[in-house]
């Protein structure tokens, strides 16, 4: 896997309410992956992106939503979403701070 892969695989953290508990009770963070992408690549760009040690990683497939548009009714895309549990001790600041 080359590293121009790698970069494109997270296209961010998923905030909600379950991710927070997630995150608090289990130390996993919750991220919006690529549709095409595997375990492994996810790890490998946890890792090299943000420089913390991952002990695994569940991927999910959410099913987008049907929505109602006026008198039409329409769907959300299906989009992926991925686990990642970190080793004791690692953490994740997406804030930037101290």
């Amino acid at each position: 896997m080359n590293r121009e892969r790698l970069m494109t695989v997270l296209l961010g953290p998923h905030v909600s309410e379950k991710s927070t508990t997630v995150a608090d009770d289990h130390n996993q963070i919750v991220f919006r992956v690529r549709r095409d992408a595997s375990k492994t690549e996810v790890r490998r760009a946890v890792e090299m992106m943000f420089e913390v040690e991952v002990e695994g990683v569940q991927i999910l497939n959410q099913g987008g939503k049907q929505k109602r548009f006026g008198r039409t009714m329409g769907k959300r895309s299906d989009w992926k979403k991925a686990y990642v549990r970190l080793k004791a001790g690692q953490d994740i600041d997406f804030l930037g701070g101290d």
